[in-house]
């Protein structure tokens, strides 16, 4: 006896672990298929919170702090990219969002170390300020999250196999008729 089909009519043993459907033309899992939709709106909202606040002090205080501001406009280039990324999903996209992940991650372990260092540098805070102490320490952990989600969601290896599913044996049989 076979396994049920799903009600979408996919196969279930082709839904990888990491949660969304493989992309229909790679069969690859995708970047923005079940958690990935969730990190995708994460992304999504600190691309626009960076941008507005980047933007607001550059045009306003930009003389008070260049390099903090300058930082805070780096963060929000840096979340529009990953978000786009993560959200698009190809081979192309996945490498950008390692690309862009991977500079966020250094990104907020450096700004976040030097503004513990020498807070004089950094007048005015930015996203990776305190490693994003300002926004809940969030800036600190997402970087990580992202670079487990495209890790978990990568591509198999060429030649790799997926084992067969497993299911439950029944002893009874069929049709006793």
């Amino acid at each position: 006896m076979s396994a049920p089909a799903a009600p979408d009519g996919a196969d279930p043993a082709a839904t990888p672990a990491a949660g969304g459907r493989p992309d229909p033309r790679s069969g690859q899992p995708r970047t923005n298929g079940g958690f990935g939709r969730v990190l995708v709106a994460v992304y999504g909202i600190f691309a626009l919170a960076a941008t507005a606040r980047a933007g607001v002090q550059l045009l306003r205080d930009w003389h008070e702090a260049p390099l903090a501001y300058a930082l805070s406009a780096l963060a929000a280039a840096v979340y529009v990219v990953a978000t786009i990324a993560l959200a698009r999903g190809g081979r192309v996209a996945r490498r950008v969002a390692w690309l862009a992940v991977g500079v966020e991650l250094v990104g907020v372990l450096t700004v976040g170390a030097f503004s513990l260092a020498d807070p004089e540098a950094f007048p005015r805070a930015t996203v990776w300020s305190g490693f994003g102490q300002g926004y809940g320490y969030v800036p600190l952990v997402l970087p990580f999250v992202g670079l487990w989600w495209l890790w978990r969601t990568r591509p198999a290896a060429p030649g790799a196999t997926t084992p067969p599913p497993t299911t439950p044996a029944t002893d009874a049989p069929e049709d006793a008729a």
